[in-house]
Order: C-alpha cells, then structure tokens, then sequence
C-alpha cells in the first residue's frame, strides 16, 4: 500500500471520530481533526504527485474519502441545529446525483468520467471554508456569526451551479451530444 493511500484510508478513519466528537459538543477537538483531515487531503495529493505513488485505488479512495468528510460534517451540522436543513439537503442531494448518474451511465453500458468541474472545485472550496468557519465558530475560537450566514447562500448558489453543470454534461454524454461538439 503506498503512503497516499495509507493517508486517505486514515481520513476515512477520522470521520467517525469527528463525528463522535461533535456529539459529545467537543468542538476543539472537532475543529482540530476536521483541519487535520483537510491537511491529510492535501499531503496524500502532494506525495502521490511529488514522488510519483499515484495510484488506481487512490484515485477513486481519495474524492470518497472527502465527499464522505465533507456530507458527513454537514448533516451532522444540520442535526445540531447549526446549518439549515435545506443547505445540507441541497449539499448531500447534488452528491446523490452525481453518484446516481454515474452508476446509472455504467448500468445502461454508457459509462461516463466525471472530471471535477471548475464550479465543483469552487463549491467543494466553499463548503470546506464554510465547514472551518462553523467549527471554530462552535469551538469558541472566533465570533463568525456574520460570515457564517452569506456563506450559507454562497455555498448554496456554487452548490446548484455544481448540480446544474454535472447534469448538462452527464445529459450530453448519455444523448451522445458531447460527441457532436
């Protein structure tokens, strides 16, 4: 097993932790781990790339890893009553459908590569700095109440954006209109 994966599989791991944690209202320790996992994001990336250990399992191990982080934190947020209810059904729905589309299109022998979009890179951002801004928030270690609410609506618009794009490509994939273009 290479190291990147070994660092993704450890992501894996930390979920339920943080999970765990915000149940019992630790939200340091919440915070400090949802960071951590952020970082371990970008070290497994950085050591696949910088000493050539990509490999097919991280690949695919790495984007589940996230979504499993990032929709995870949200509905355990929405659960405590922190983040609406609709932003974390909008967030884990347009998962839902991108997971939904992509088995459907290898179901129907029509398999399709869903490339991150650049709208899905500025959404993903969003709702990591909105996640960040929540924990430290409910850790005490700043007041963001402010910020905390126009991010809702920024996350929520790149999050129907993100949506909105994977659907049109994946509905000219399985139409055979991105052949024509």
């Amino acid at each position: 097993m290479t190291l990147p994966n070994f660092i993704t599989i450890a992501r894996f791991v930390m979920v339920p932790l943080i999970i765990m944690v915000m149940i019992n209202g630790e939200m340091l320790m919440a915070f400090v781990l949802f960071v951590l996992a952020g970082i371990s994001d970008g070290l497994d990336g950085f050591i696949a790339r910088q000493f050539n250990q990509k490999s097919e399992l991280g690949a695919w191990l790495d984007p589940v890893a996230d979504k499993f982080l990032l929709v995870s934190v949200f509905i355990m947020l929405g659960w405590l009553g922190v983040l609406p209810n609709w932003l974390v059904i909008l967030a884990v729905s347009r998962d839902a459908m991108i997971i939904a589309a992509v088995v459907l299109s290898s179901l129907l022998d029509n398999p399709v590569e869903m490339r991150p979009l650049l709208v899905s890179k500025a959404n993903t951002m969003m709702q990591i700095i909105l996640l960040v801004i929540v924990l430290a928030d409910l850790a005490g270690l700043a007041r963001l109440d402010g910020i905390i609410g126009w991010m809702v609506y920024a996350v929520a618009i790149l999050t129907i954006a993100s949506a909105s794009a994977y659907l049109v490509t994946w509905l000219r994939h399985m139409t055979g209109a991105e052949e024509e273009t």
